[in-house]
């Protein structure tokens, strides 16, 4: 029986599309590092096999599906051409897979894993639906009509996708270690579009999608008059958000969000399109968005002693400033205490200036040290460097972390796409042993 083996199984797009090929009846197994990530819990329930690295891992008859963080001179992708087998990357796999289904890309610079999981969650409810999130979560479905998917604009690997349709939330400057500019961003989402096949549904208030030229019909959702799905008369309450949808200037009916913060109206409004789009039924979107639970590390909350603790994977200006707003609209009578680690030396410089005017905007902010990724060795930049820029910030470890008790009640923001969840976990961990 063929196996299908991931080179890097605990990549959270890896991760997910073996829990996906899984469910469907594939066989499929993997390896990775030793160190624990997140991601893991999900494929260990599944009784799928992670296997340390090493080249004895290949044998015949495997399909070879290898992450993007691996290049070809890595041991089990020697082998597996020493042997003569099919070998796919990450985003060249997903993108023949696709075509199976009815298919939808969420792309954008920010918003893509909490408007993928709220999508899948919804169409999942009227119609057999697979989906693959940026959280690492992934469900195979065999006779799925849908195909739900995060489809990441990094070094232009979405334009392996041919989707039926894509959602697009947004057009901003990130990954600053590839892309040169927002110009140079833009012209990805310009190439990506035109690869659809049916429809996109775009957010209208953006300066750059509205430049986006394609072949098929591209549907506006926003707040200002101009778009085709608008969002107004927004009201905030203990149990979350509601807001009206007009299609086209016409009253179409209220919505109601278990979240806070215009990011989330709006990503909430771009479900609400396509599946108008796709005449699926509003009574079930409105259920559907009315009890979804949200997504890994998209705050994340839980209690612990009268605090409020919140992991969120936040690690842009844009992100953040989103994040600070929705526990201020939340627990408007709490301290918002932001806890940030910033992810990669070259995001860090590029938005050193917006980061702290971003950060700014909590009662109070811990820094730790920037986390560099496996693509930067190391930075000349400190973490000084962004402190300088923040009044009263505090620089905190995992050793001095104990000094976030004295926010009686506050709202902790533990934010970063690093390795945040380490100081969340030794707080933690010094709460309980107290």
């Amino acid at each position: 029986m063929t196996i299908y083996h991931f080179v890097g199984i605990k990549g959270s797009g890896m991760s997910a599309l073996a829990q996906i090929l899984n469910d469907m009846g594939y066989n499929v197994q993997g390896s990775d590092v030793d160190k624990r990530f997140f991601t893991q819990e999900a494929l260990e329930q599944k009784g799928i096999t992670i296997l340390p690295f090493g080249e004895e891992n290949i044998k015949e008859d495997m399909i070879i599906i290898a992450g993007n963080a691996f290049d070809d001179q890595h041991e089990e992708l020697v082998r597996s051409k020493e042997l003569n087998l099919p070998v796919y990357r990450y985003h060249k796999f997903l993108g023949d897979f696709i075509q199976k289904f009815t298919s939808i890309a969420v792309t954008g610079s920010h918003g893509k894993t909490s408007t993928t999981g709220l999508l899948s969650h919804v169409v999942g409810a009227a119609e057999p639906t697979s989906y693959l999130i940026g959280d690492g979560t992934g469900r195979g479905v065999k006779d799925s009509q849908y195909f739900v998917f995060e489809a990441c604009e990094y070094r232009r690997h979405f334009l392996s996708y041919q989707p039926d349709y894509a959602i697009m939330t947004n057009i901003d400057f990130d990954h600053p270690d590839y892309f040169v500019d927002v110009d140079d961003v833009f012209s990805a989402f310009q190439d990506m579009a035109m690869l659809v096949k049916k429809g996109i549904i775009a957010y209208g208030d953006d300066a750059y999608l509205q430049q986006i030229q394609t072949k098929v019909p591209v549907v506006f959702y926003g707040f200002d008059d101009q778009n085709d799905f608008q969002a107004t008369n927004i009201k905030i309450d203990e149990n979350g958000t509601t807001f009206d949808v007009h299609v086209r200037d016409d009253y179409y009916r209220t919505f109601q969000i278990p979240m806070y913060g215009k990011h989330n109206v709006l990503n909430a409004l771009s479900v609400v399109a396509l599946c108008h789009y796709e005449n699926l039924p509003g009574d079930a979107v409105a259920a559907q968005l009315m009890n979804f639970e949200g997504v890994k590390r998209r705050f994340t909350e839980k209690v612990v002693d009268g605090q409020v603790l919140i992991d969120d994977y936040a690690h842009h200006p844009t992100e953040i400033k989103a994040t600070i707003e929705s526990a201020q609209q939340k627990y408007p009578d709490r301290e918002v205490v932001a806890i940030f680690q910033p992810h990669t030396f070259t995001r860090t410089k590029t938005f050193l200036n917006e980061f702290a005017d971003t950060l700014k905007e909590a009662d109070v902010v811990y820094l730790c040290d920037i986390f560099g990724s496996a693509r930067e060795d190391s930075g000349q930049l400190k973490i000084d460097q962004l402190m300088e820029k923040i009044p009263n910030s505090h620089l905190i470890t995992e050793e001095s972390i104990q000094q976030l008790s004295e926010h009686n009640h506050g709202v902790l923001l533990f934010m970063g796409a690093g390795d945040i969840q380490k100081y969340q976990e030794a707080y933690e961990a010094e709460k309980t042993s107290i």
